[in-house]
């Protein structure tokens, strides 16, 4: 297997672990964040009503369907293949794409001297990635994101209104002619939004956590891959945590120009407007703590796996 169709498998299955582990964090988020200011109740309350309307209409599996209330009433086929879409042709390819390109990105800007690291101290056993300066890191994190969120921008928009409880599709298919029919803007709504939390996002998360794993191997030599991946668990969890709350006022944003049609949604900074004459400051952190949980436990799975199964496969190569 090629070296890119390692990385691609290793985050493949990095999507996929996540992806099943954390779906219900990421569908709360968005209920949280879809609602009209002007009449949001408190965060707690709307959390656990909205928990509990979707495990009694749909049982505790309706947390990780990612479609609305509505779906519920359709019959079982329907709501598997929402649920096989969101996971299989968004979430899943979306990890791949973004860890293979990030690390291909990387493996490049490695040969240049303005951006590879000179010095290292890790071990055999701290990674299998490619080590560059901060700026290396921060420019690759936020240029893969970049692009890789705007080739998948229209399954962001039909994830966000499939985790909504505004709209009732009554297919895939439908969903999907049913926003194309408004033109391409409309399947890149919100991409705006998404670039700008986006991109500081993966820029700082990669700086923070080669930095966090880089010191972590220095005071704490990894001498196993169990060790490791303890350190990969720790440092993607750390960087994961500081970036998601530097970067979530963006991710309220992006979740209400996708959602809501009113006029005062449309278009970015309208819509900033909006939430901070409607709420203020506290308006931009809606779902702060759904997304701060999942981003924490998705960062410590998904990198912990990635780079596991790429040392993995690097170890049974030199067995061989």
């Amino acid at each position: 297997m090629s070296n890119v169709g390692q990385q691609l498998f290793s985050g493949a299955l990095s999507g996929l672990a996540s992806t099943v582990c954390l779906q219900p964090f990421d569908l709360l988020k968005t209920r949280l964040q879809q609602g009209d200011g002007m009449v949001m109740t408190r965060n707690t309350s709307t959390l656990l009503r909205t928990t509990q309307q979707i495990v009694t209409s749909q049982g505790l599996i309706g947390l990780w369907r990612g479609t609305n209330a509505t779906l519920a009433r359709q019959d079982s086929t329907s709501v598997r293949v929402l649920s096989l879409f969101h996971l299989f042709f968004r979430n899943i390819p979306g990890v791949a794409l973004y860890m293979t390109s990030l690390t291909q990105l990387r493996t490049l800007m490695a040969k240049s001297p303005y951006f590879a690291q000179t010095r290292s101290s890790d071990t055999r056993n701290a990674s299998v990635l490619p080590k560059l300066t901060s700026q290396g890191n921060l420019l690759a994190g936020a240029t893969t994101r970049v692009a890789v969120g705007f080739l998948l921008n229209p399954f962001s928009v039909l994830k966000a209104r499939y985790e909504s409880n505004m709209y009732a599709y009554e297919s895939l298919t439908s969903a999907f002619l049913s926003i194309a029919r408004l033109g391409p803007s409309e399947l890149f709504r919100g991409f705006l939004a998404s670039s700008l939390r986006d991109a500081p996002y993966a820029g700082i998360f990669v700086v923070l956590y080669e930095g966090i794993k880089r010191q972590s191997s220095c005071l704490l030599r990894p001498t196993s891959d169990a060790q490791s991946t303890l350190m990969h668990t720790v440092s993607a969890a750390s960087a994961g945590a500081i970036a998601t709350m530097a970067t979530h006022p963006f991710d309220v944003i992006k979740t209400k120009v996708q959602v809501r049609s009113e006029d005062r949604y449309h278009g970015f900074y309208r819509t900033v407007q909006t939430i901070w004459s409607q709420r203020g400051p506290a308006g931009f952190f809606d779902g702060a703590s759904l997304r701060l949980s999942r981003k924490i436990l998705s960062s410590a799975i998904g990198w912990a796996v990635y780079e596991g199964v790429l040392m993995l496969i690097r170890t049974s190569r030199l067995e061989s």
